[in-house]
């Protein structure tokens, strides 16, 4: 029961967000932007686990990948605007952030930092 209120209470935000975007690209924009997902994320693991520790851990990981992640954000519009379809920019995209995604990750390994 537990799992299954985490799962709908989850959607519901995404859903919500959505649907508040549809009406309003800004304020969908400001309740994307703001890291619900990470927010739920540290909530469910504290909830779970109740180690401080680990929430630090997962933090400071999730800052590391934030930087990487923003690709995402610059190639869409840049392909969009293009004119490539929808679909094809997603996945373009996609394929950026995960590619800046894993050179992130070597260079934090190269300086020490692990994830």
């Amino acid at each position: 029961m537990y799992y299954l209120a985490k799962v709908l209470i989850t959607a519901v935000l995404v859903v919500l967000i959505s649907e508040v975007a549809r009406r309003s690209t800004f304020i969908g924009a400001v309740l994307a932007s703001v890291p619900v997902t990470s927010v739920l994320a540290m909530i469910w693991l504290y909830h779970d686990t109740g180690d401080a520790g680990r929430i630090s851990v997962l933090a400071t990981s999730i800052f590391w990948l934030v930087l990487p992640s923003l690709v995402l954000f610059m190639s869409l519009p840049l392909l969009l605007g293009q004119g490539v379809s929808f679909y094809s920019a997603l996945l373009i995209s996609i394929a950026l952030t995960a590619g800046s995604y894993w050179l992130m990750v070597l260079v934090l390994r190269h300086f020490g930092v692990a994830l």
